[in-house]
């Protein structure tokens, strides 16, 4: 556990995301990191709990105001530390949370129901070639 090196902290971005896929049990899901104002880092699966098709982060990071992640479809916000949607149509709903760990500045995998797969998203992946936030298909 814990074995699966993510990304250096300092990837993270305080203002955004950084996006990375694990595998469970063969199927692969995208999951967000996410840098805490103490420094400390945290991480979700990679969707709004209002409509689970809409990626918070679509390649270039999931917009953070006032330090909470909003959805770019709907407008909700998500506190960055504990996942719960405080403002938006899934208010009182929360992130689908994956245990990561941090350690000598890196960021590591710590979550026994997912293995890492890779950082940022697939090369010609046509999910992830949509600019339109709003889009529910990528063509």
């Amino acid at each position: 556990m814990g074995d699966e090196r993510i990304a250096a902290v300092e990837e993270v971005p305080a203002d955004g995301t950084l996006l990375y896929t694990v595998a469970d049990g063969g199927d692969e899901r995208e999951a967000i990191l996410l840098k805490l104002s103490d420094g400390s880092v945290t991480s979700f699966l990679n969707y709004c709990m209002h409509w689970t098709d809409v990626k918070l982060d679509t390649g270039d990071g999931a917009p953070v105001r006032n330090g909470d992640v909003v959805c770019r479809k709907h407008a909700a916000t998500f506190e960055k530390d504990t996942g719960v949607c405080t403002h938006g149509p899934c208010e009182g709903a929360q992130l689908d949370p994956v245990s990561v760990e941090t350690r000598d500045g890196d960021v590591y995998l710590a979550d026994d129901d997912y293995e890492f797969v890779r950082t940022g998203v697939e090369d010609g992946d046509p999910a992830d070639l949509s600019t339109d936030p709003g889009a529910r298909l990528g063509f």
